[in-house]
């Protein structure tokens, strides 16, 4: 297919990102370029340009230049991972306008909430920059027998990280895997999806400058059924970022190579309003949460459960902060909500407000395709009186769209929160934050946010997130979004010899003996407690 220089101008005029520039982001792609992906602008529908398409032959060599790479990066100071990771991090925020330019010609989302993205990046930087040293220092365990044996636990990289990112937050997404990854002292294969892959090159690019040796990261692109599949066949862990559907199968796959995976999958994501909260503040969050990157965030709260004693001021004002949300595709920060991805997302949307109008439900704000704004902008959408079998009740939307529900009592809220099979991230609105945080250790998701739809939960980059049930598996951020990166190897010590029978003392003599050990070391453990 071939590009309309025209069009291509037209849309890049309105951005600092050349069509230059993107040629040579391209070229970073270690493939011929017999093949090629055409990646489209959400904002205008209009080509961008293009990247190879990698074969399954070229991922394989990549990977096997990757693991060459790792053994040399494996062997360089923790210190000097860190350094790298601090000079990358300055790198981000030093380019983060051409970043966010990058950023919004591929998803088409605001400016606002591509700033959202970006700057989680230097803060995983620090994080692990400053914390990874000591979380890939050895460690000292409880020995077998106190006094007489040692166990130290000690962490290795596993080799070859796989990361396969999606469209929605290329940005983050892909480098909160990236970072930890490389800081453990493994090499990465990124392969970003095909509608996304510039901001992704771009990145790896800075990587270099900051000083990362040349294969430590790589960026593949292609199609899903080639590229992701051959990368999973070959590398040593698989972090995914997508939908549930294919999450299985990228487990199914990984579990038969016998290689570990972490998984951030789908979200019905529920908000509880409860009967103290304030409601000004709770509608404001709500519409902030619910219409983040025009819905198309796996954070994002889609249903809302009110309780009854105020369930109508609260709907006013969520219907009011609603309305004053303002839609387009421009490149500052005066928009408040972008477009959806493309035609298949747009469709998605549209079909799950039409089924349920037609099954009862009533349309509060929005429900409107805008092509006046762009091609496949969306009003944001608010339902109410939605049958709870609705598709919109009891999948994943992705779009600018959530239905409100009258709820009893708190209890009946966190049933109705819990009335799901996923599990990834909640949030309680109230005026008495204890009182917040005791509702939210009752609702089966991996992140609750207390007075907050997601972003102090997303931005607490110490504490573990990811999801319950259909939700995913592993967690990213904090030890944890480290440790999946490791191979742990324990090397146990005996001071004493052999714990096994002593020669020439009867058997029933020794039983008798461990017998008493056991005892005694139950005794002192228990006054250490």
């Amino acid at each position: 297919m071939s590009l309309e220089p025209g069009a291509v101008t037209s849309l890049l005029g309105r951005s600092r990102v050349s069509a230059g520039r993107l040629s040579t982001l391209a070229e970073r792609v270690p493939a011929d370029g017999s093949d090629s992906i055409v990646v489209n602008a959400p904002a205008t529908d209009e080509p961008l340009g293009t990247v190879p398409v990698c074969t399954a032959a070229e991922v394989e060599a990549v990977v096997d230049r990757a693991r060459e790479a790792q053994t040399t990066w494996e062997e360089t100071p923790v210190e000097e991972r860190a350094t790298v990771l601090d000079e990358f991090g300055d790198l981000v925020l030093e380019n983060r306008e051409s970043l966010l330019d990058l950023l919004q010609l591929e998803t088409g989302k605001s400016r606002r909430h591509g700033v959202e993205e970006v700057v989680e990046v230097p803060l995983n930087c620090t994080y692990y920059a400053n914390h990874g040293p000591s979380l890939l220092a050895d460690q000292q365990r409880d020995g077998a027998v106190v006094g007489a044996s040692t166990a130290t636990v000690t962490y290795d990289p596993v080799g070859v990280v796989g990361v396969i990112s999606p469209w929605n937050y290329p940005v983050s997404l892909a480098m909160s895997e990236v970072v930890p990854a490389v800081m453990a002292g493994n090499s990465v294969v990124l392969k970003p999806d095909e509608k996304t892959p510039f901001v992704a090159l771009a990145l790896a690019e800075l990587l270099e400058r900051a000083g990362l040796p040349e294969g430590v990261l790589t960026v593949v692109t292609g199609e899903p059924e080639t590229v992701g599949s051959t990368l999973i066949d070959n590398v040593d862990h698989v972090a995914f970022t997508g939908s549930t559907e294919t999450g299985r199968i990228v487990a199914e796959k990984a579990g038969r190579n016998l290689v570990e995976c972490s998984l951030e999958l789908g979200g019905n994501n529920p908000l509880l309003v409860l009967d103290d909260a304030d409601l000004e503040t709770a509608a404001r969050g709500a519409a902030q949460g619910a219409f983040a990157n025009a819905g198309q965030l796996c954070l994002a709260p889609e249903r809302v459960y009110v309780d009854e004693s105020v369930y109508e001021p609260f709907l006013d004002a969520f219907v009011g902060a609603t309305r004053r949300l303002s839609l387009g595709t421009g490149f500052d920060y005066s928009d408040d909500v972008g477009s959806l991805i493309g035609a298949d997302q747009l469709a998605r949307v549209e079909s799950h407000v039409e089924d349920a109008v037609a099954d009862g439900a009533s349309v509060l704000t929005g429900g409107r395709h805008r092509p006046d704004v762009g091609p496949f902008c969306y009003e944001p959408t608010i339902l109410t009186d939605v049958d709870p079998d609705a598709a919109v009740a009891c999948e994943e939307t992705f779009g600018p769209l959530v239905s409100v529900t009258p709820v009893p009592d708190v209890q009946s809220a966190v049933a109705a929160a819990n009335d799901s099979p996923y599990g990834l991230n909640a949030s309680v609105w109230t005026g008495d934050r204890r009182r917040g945080e005791r509702v939210a250790r009752e609702i089966d998701c991996g992140t609750v946010c207390v007075n907050d739809a997601y972003q102090v939960g997303w931005a607490a980059v110490d504490a573990p997130m990811g999801g319950f049930g259909d939700s995913g598996l592993g967690r990213r951020h904090g030890p944890e979004g480290i440790r999946r990166f490791l191979e742990a190897r324990t090397v146990a010590t005996s001071r004493v010899g052999p714990l096994g029978g002593v020669p020439g003392v009867p058997n029933g003599l020794t039983a008798r003996g461990l017998v008493a050990v056991t005892r005694l070391q139950r005794t002192v453990q228990r006054w250490f407690r």
